[in-house]
């Protein structure tokens, strides 16, 4: 099996305890040389200046390539492309732009006034920047508010022919879900890198309502696993098992990148980047 190329990405704190949280894992999974670490933005861009904080101090101190996530949402197109110039600024080349998760309470996206309307726009803009590697989200099963995952392709079409010039795909659970994806993709000719999104399961409750919040299907099988390894106390065995079968089965399906979606709970990461032959890097000084 080949060695994959890793990236993670990580939220920024909102509390003390968050904050160590956040530095801890940043400390544990650096050495393993990710391709680049993406940092978020919170639900209704919440969190835009403590994403600015993360991602520079990210870059500056441990020398990481960072992705900046880059949303719609509450924000003039004015506004948000100051944000992006500030990160131009800071020495930042990547950003993963999103339409953005409504605020809580809200009934779906409405844009502000003088607002991007879609991604879409968002992609173009900053492409016509020339200033950033512009990443974008996919579906490998269909968006919450989406007919059907044609529709997903073509919307990812849309935003590759925009500018953007890779993908990385919400979480899943069978890798058939995003080889079916990767084929409808190439069907519809898009010939941009798209990369899995792996979640980790460190808590399966938890995992279950973001599922059900981004439309990602939970197999019976699975369901059933977790039920009889959270009655055993086996849960973290489960997790770190199951995760690494799939990112195996994608890496003999030809995936050569895999992006984490660490929640900043590094040790599960971190054991399934181990059994898939991802090693820290060890430098000369830490030998001599």
């Amino acid at each position: 099996m080949a060695t994959p190329r890793i990236s993670f990405e990580f939220f920024p704190p909102q509390s003390l305890e968050a904050s160590f949280r956040l530095w801890d894992t940043v400390q544990v999974l650096a050495p393993m040389n990710p391709n680049f670490v993406s940092v978020t933005y919170g639900a209704g861009g919440t969190t835009r200046d403590l994403t600015h904080e993360a991602v520079t101090t990210i870059q500056n101190n441990y020398g990481l390539k960072v992705a900046a996530h880059l949303t719609c949402i509450n924000s003039t197109r004015d506004e948000i492309l100051a944000i992006a110039d500030k990160y131009a600024k800071a020495g930042v080349t990547d950003i993963v732009a999103l339409r953005g998760d409504a605020p809580k309470g809200a009934d779906g996206f409405k844009p502000v006034e003088g607002g991007f309307t879609s991604s879409i726009e968002l992609v173009e803009t900053l492409a016509e920047t020339g200033k950033f590697n512009i990443r974008v989200g996919a579906y490998p099963e269909p968006h919450p508010e989406s007919p059907d995952t044609a529709a997903d392709v073509e919307w990812l079409k849309r935003k590759i022919d925009a500018g953007a010039s890779s993908a990385i795909t919400q979480f899943f659970f069978e890798a058939e879900t995003f080889f079916r994806f990767r084929d409808a993709c190439e069907k519809a000719g898009i010939d941009a890198p798209i990369i899995p999104g792996i979640m980790p399961i460190t808590s399966w409750t938890g995992i279950k309502k973001f599922a059900a919040g981004c439309g990602a299907s939970i197999p019976t099988w699975l369901d059933d696993a977790f039920t009889k390894a959270i009655r055993d106390g086996r849960t973290d065995l489960l997790s770190t098992a199951v995760c690494t079968e799939l990112c195996s089965d994608l890496i003999d399906g030809g995936v050569e990148d895999l992006h984490f979606y660490t929640l900043n709970r590094p040790a599960l990461t971190r054991d399934i980047c181990h059994a898939l032959g991802v090693t820290p890097a060890v430098s000369l000084e830490n030998v001599a």
